[in-house]
């Protein structure tokens, strides 16, 4: 029988590190709550945290984006409701002024009302949002409307602001421009105008006096002050059904949210009374290693030949 001492001892060593190494591991996961503090532990499951890290740092984003399309369209639909009430005064006024029995001095108190409701479309046109940042503006250019010295409006810019990212590959713009809200009436002439254009052109013919021609640019304002009421109330539309949608979205973002803790749960966190369990056995397992090694290293030779 040959016995082979530093085989011995360097097998012992080796039981002995590896029952060592693994209460070390199982004391850490038990201090930090962690399975997975490095790559080399698990690197399928450590690749797989890292994604569901980095997703919710995504949906992180995400989720402040949301919340500020919301509060976008949210004002954008008050705003457009206080719009469509000075619009639906104007056509009161309209209807009012194309009564024959009134005189140039009610047609001119009629234009003076009419234009406290410019006025205000102008003011409401202008509305700043949450950001101090034009409600309306457009892609391009600075404001949402200009007023000029002598009363006459002019859009700032042109286009649509881009829409805002609240999701992988979905995106929703929060906000229309000044000329989707206001512009785009039909001049009854093949061409557009804008609803501050009708009421100046309105106002001018009242002030100027005479039944035949207050009658005349009723009708005429009557209808553009209609097809303007009907586009706001599109825009508007179309601002609930993209708060509607936000809400689908922020409900799935939700629902993701939950589904990658269950995963990153299951894949980091430490089953602790497992691990209570599992420590406890390799500590006996290592206490029992260390008595038998100890023994048996204090063994002669005269021992192994009895």
């Amino acid at each position: 029988m040959q016995i082979g001492t530093s085989q011995f001892y360097a097998t012992g060593a080796s039981q002995l590190g590896k029952l060592s190494a693994q209460a070390d591991t199982l004391n850490t996961q038990i201090a930090t709550g962690k399975k997975i503090t490095a790559p080399s532990q698990d690197v399928v499951a450590y690749n797989r945290l890292s994604a569901i890290k980095q997703a919710n740092a995504d949906n992180t984003a995400y989720a402040s984006n949301i919340s500020l399309a919301k509060s976008l369209l949210q004002q954008s639909d008050t705003t457009l409701t206080a719009v469509t009430s000075q619009l639906q005064r104007a056509a009161e006024l309209t209807t009012q002024a194309a009564n024959g029995t009134l005189n140039d001095a009610n047609r001119k108190a009629i234009a003076t009302e009419l234009q406290s409701i410019r006025d205000d479309l102008v003011n409401l046109a202008g509305t700043t949002d949450a950001r101090g940042q034009p409600l309306f503006a457009a892609a391009t250019g600075k404001g949402a409307v200009t007023q000029a010295a002598d009363g006459t409006v002019t859009f700032d810019g042109t286009g649509e602001v881009p829409a805002i990212p609240v999701g992988d590959g979905t995106d929703v713009r929060a906000t229309d421009s000044a000329q989707r809200v206001f512009g785009g009436i039909s001049d009854g002439k093949g061409g557009t105008t804008d609803i501050f254009a009708v009421l100046s052109t309105y106002i001018s013919a009242l002030n100027a006096g005479g039944t035949a021609t207050a009658t005349a640019a009723s009708g005429t304002a009557a209808t553009a002050i209609q097809s303007a009421l009907n586009q706001v109330s599109d825009v508007q539309g179309s601002v609930g059904a993209r708060a509607a949608r936000l809400d689908i979205v922020s409900s799935q973002a939700t629902d993701a949210a939950g589904a990658r803790e269950v995963d990153r749960t299951a894949l980091e966190d430490t089953d602790i009374s497992t691990a209570i369990v599992d420590l406890q056995k390799t500590m006996t397992i290592l206490q029992a290693t260390q008595a038998s090694f100890t023994k048996l290293g204090q063994l002669s030779l005269f021992d192994y030949l009895k």
